[in-house]
């Protein structure tokens, strides 16, 4: 997590005239980093950023460094991430392991870093980037807070172990079967995400949490992942099992102290969930690209209903296009348009946009809770192209 107080001010150091310069890392800088990255954040943390600047599929052009000299400075990372949202994948960049040193705290380094991590993240091809982040920060880059994380309750019930289950440590040969457990999970969320193959490698050999298997007469039967005893009480998340028995199996041979809610059968053992609300961040960094390659999931959602011209206004911008019964037509994109309701369109804050699309509550949902999003006079149409959407998101980090 950044350890910037005041990402506004510049980056020259008193006295000095020449700026820190904002690069890709070199493999010269892993230490460097990882020290850092110690510093400010765990001991783990340092041996992630080295995982990453190290990895075959990842390495230093994966992490921007600031540089004072020969000195770094501060650092962030950008993963790729694949969103899928009713069957269409979303290329996606994950921001991680961001860090300032203290003696550069509150002169923009991360700022600027986070800015060259967009410019990379538009060049892969990412048309949305996801987090999990401090409180309001990432809210300065452009990110909103949009989808649900799942609670993390405290186990209230060890279940009884039954015969036959035993548990060991996951590895790299076991990444394909964890694909399939999680993928059997998230088969039923509209947005989901899972871990690549290289986020698998770097999660199985870290020290900040441990993935487990649980076998069944030696069969793999369910997975999680824990958080280790040192770092205190322990977290199981990412929980997947082929049935309910090795779910259970799972939670008695790991013995957590909370667990991340996901599955029907974890809701007998868990204490009740607690108010509030975390959520992940999602930036949305060119609408029209975005809009264009859901075209297949707004197709679906209008399908069966009768034709009718559609007028989207972002204040700022607005788009209009033509559901002919079976197609949707060319955007047509245009500039401010204050009042889209008075012309039979829905008015969707810019900022509001991401939890719209990604979110839990939809257009329906969120228009009770802000007057800048509402669906016009065609309010049948509207939340029929923004529903709620269900989700299950694993980021690097449990939540």
């Amino acid at each position: 997590m950044p350890a910037t107080v005041n990402p506004f001010a510049d980056n020259h150091r008193p006295g000095n005239t020449q700026p820190v310069e904002i690069r890709t890392a070199r493999p010269a800088d892993v230490d460097q980093v990882e020290q850092l990255v110690v510093a400010r954040m765990d001991p783990s943390d340092g041996v992630d950023a080295r995982l990453l600047m190290t990895d075959r599929d990842a390495g230093c052009d994966w992490v921007l460094v600031a540089a004072d000299g020969d000195r770094i400075v501060s650092t962030a990372a950008l993963m790729d991430e694949t969103l899928t949202l009713a069957g269409v994948d979303i290329p996606a960049g994950q921001v991680e392991l961001v860090a300032t040193d203290t003696e550069y705290e509150g002169r923009g380094l991360v700022r600027q870093l986070m800015g060259r991590a967009h410019e990379i993240s538009a060049d892969r091809g990412h048309l949305v980037q996801v987090m999990i982040g401090i409180p309001y920060f990432y809210r300065q880059f452009g990110y909103s807070y949009s989808i649900p994380v799942k609670q993390t309750r405290p186990l209230a019930t060890k279940p009884d172990l039954v015969a036959g289950h035993a548990l060991r440590r996951a590895t790299e040969a076991d990444i394909p079967l964890l694909d399939r457990l999680h993928a059997d999970v998230q088969r039923g969320a509209d947005l989901r995400m899972g871990h690549t193959e290289p986020c698998w490698r770097w999660l199985l050999n870290r020290t900040g949490s441990t993935t487990w298997v649980v076998e069944r007469d030696g069969t793999p039967v369910a997975t999680g992942r824990a958080t280790p005893p040192e770092e205190g009480d322990v977290v199981l998340g990412e929980v997947a099992g082929v049935d309910d028995d090795a779910v259970k199996a799972l939670l008695h041979l790991v013995g957590p102290a909370e667990v991340v809610e996901r599955l029907p059968v974890l809701e007998e053992f868990l204490e009740p969930r607690r108010p509030g609300v975390e959520q992940y961040l999602v930036r949305i960094p060119d609408v029209p690209r975005l809009f264009e390659h859901l075209r297949p999931v707004f197709t679906a959602r209008l399908r069966g209903r009768e034709p009718a011209d559609v007028l989207l206004g972002f204040y700022r911008t607005h788009v209009r296009f033509r559901w002919d019964g079976a197609e949707i037509g060319p955007y047509e994109w245009g500039g401010v348009l204050p009042g889209p309701g008075e012309q039979g369109g829905a008015g969707i804050a810019p900022d509001l946009l991401a939890p719209l699309l990604f979110g839990a509550h939809g257009m329906d949902g969120l228009r009770r809770w802000h007057a800048d999003v509402y669906p016009g006079p065609d309010d049948d149409l509207m939340t029929a192209l923004f529903p709620p959407v269900t989700s299950d998101l694993m980021t690097y980090y449990l939540p």
